[in-house]
């Protein structure tokens, strides 16, 4: 069956066909490609058509699709059995990898996704200042939990509303929207809120809702309202975490975070998220603390297999080569649009993610995205497609450079691209 056949077929068994909305292809005039296999770069649909990849499976594959290594490990930690429910070193051995490399986290405890990483760092939050109310910033995403599927209302400091159905009107009221680059009405808030808000929570580097780079002065701003209320920050990394350096954006910028959340990258392809920090506030956890958080595959052996052996492969050679390949990627893909009908765009990057946009202007919030922003990326996204490179289906969502995305890729991404 084809691509088109199988999406007919699963609109039968599945709501709207996928089993996450972002790969719907909706809006787009096409098919969602059906993608039977991956290797370095590239990916095959089910008729047989190769792409290279730029989706990466949104973001985890950083060594590229079947790494020889992560692979090796995946396979001799599924000899030793898939799943145990009990303690195991592997998890121990990733923990202790992670903690001993990233100066600000003392300890860290593993889930199955960024979005549980998310739930279990505001459910700590709240447990360890006694409060309920937190901040989110217009344009982050932070997983599907209902008290961060929530965005800017009437436009008024601190009023929020539901951004789907099924979050109460009492969960969205605890969450509070601030714009980004806004310290002053991140203040008032606080003033309006004053002894109510447990944290605040930013992407450092948001790329959820297009790639909108901060100042390093706001995250600094942000944290020394945090220390000045007694509140948390928190540094959703789910993304830039192990992506931006090993670090993260709390390494590259040297603002601190009190919590990090992690994910994609951290599990080596693997179905791993994590919360981490220091042991005064990690300590708050059960079994120790009063605050509940579990599940059943956390710490999975074959996840934590993968991600120790895709972590340990991050050296400092890696990353200069990634940012050079991203940069070799972008030049190239810039130079054919300015010359081919997409002149109005530019590619906004940041190490090896990047966001081709249809504005020239300087974007640092959602509100500053064009209007046409949807119709103008349909139209790139379909060019793009037809000639073998595939895009995360999506105008809101970042492209991931990979190590597998070398020379020879390079070099076909530009053949591709000008035949």
């Amino acid at each position: 069956m084809n691509s088109e056949e199988l999406f007919k077929k699963s609109l039968q068994y599945v709501p709207g066909g996928v089993h996450s909305p972002v790969r719907s292809f909706k809006g787009l005039h096409t098919t969602p490609r059906f993608i039977n296999r991956g290797k370095g770069a590239y990916i095959w649909d089910e008729e047989g058509k190769n792409y290279i990849d730029f989706c990466m499976s949104f973001g985890p594959l950083i060594h590229g699709h079947q790494d020889p290594e992560i692979k090796e490990a995946i396979i001799k930690a599924l000899d030793n059995g898939w799943t145990f429910g009990a303690c195991e070193k592997y998890s121990l051995e990733l923990a202790e990898y992670i903690v001993n490399r990233i100066c600000f986290i003392e300890q860290i405890r593993f889930t199955n996704s960024g979005t549980e990483a998310v739930m279990a760092a505001v459910r700590l939050a709240r447990g360890i200042t006694g409060r309920s109310k937190i901040i989110k910033f217009n344009g982050c995403y932070h997983g599907h939990l209902d008290a961060m599927l929530i965005k800017a209302g009437s436009g008024l400091a601190g009023t929020a509303e539901a951004s789907s159905k099924g979050v109460t009107e009492r969960q969205a009221s605890d969450t509070l929207i601030c714009e980004l680059g806004d310290l002053e009405e991140v203040k008032k808030v606080f003033e309006d809120h004053k002894d109510q808000i447990a944290a605040i929570f930013i992407e450092p580097l948001p790329a959820n809702n297009g790639l909108l780079i901060q100042d390093v002065e706001f995250l600094k701003g942000l944290r020394e309202i945090c220390n000045k209320n007694c509140a948390l920050l928190v540094f959703d990394e789910v993304i830039s975490g192990f992506r931006i350096g090993f670090c993260g954006m709390a390494g590259e910028t040297g603002v601190i975070p009190d919590l990090v959340t992690y994910g994609k990258i951290i599990g080596g392809g693997m179905p791993v998220g994590a919360v981490a920090g220091p042991k005064k506030f990690m300590e708050f956890l059960a079994p120790l603390g009063p605050v509940y958080q579990a599940g059943t595959l956390s710490g999975n052996p074959v996840a934590m297999a993968a991600g120790l052996v895709n972590c340990k492969k991050l050296t400092p050679e890696a990353y200069a080569r990634l940012d050079k390949y991203s940069e070799n990627v972008v030049a190239i893909m810039q130079d054919w649009m300015d010359k081919n009908g997409f002149d109005d765009f530019q590619i906004v990057r940041y190490g090896s993610l990047f966001y081709p946009i249809s504005t020239k202007d300087k974007l640092v919030r959602i509100t500053q995205l064009p209007l046409n922003m949807n119709e103008r990326f349909k139209a790139l996204f379909e060019v793009f497609l037809n000639k073998g490179i595939y895009l995360a289906p999506n105008g809101y969502e970042v492209g991931f450079g990979s190590l597998a995305h070398n020379e020879e890729v390079q070099a076909e991404l530009k053949r591709r691209l000008w035949t």
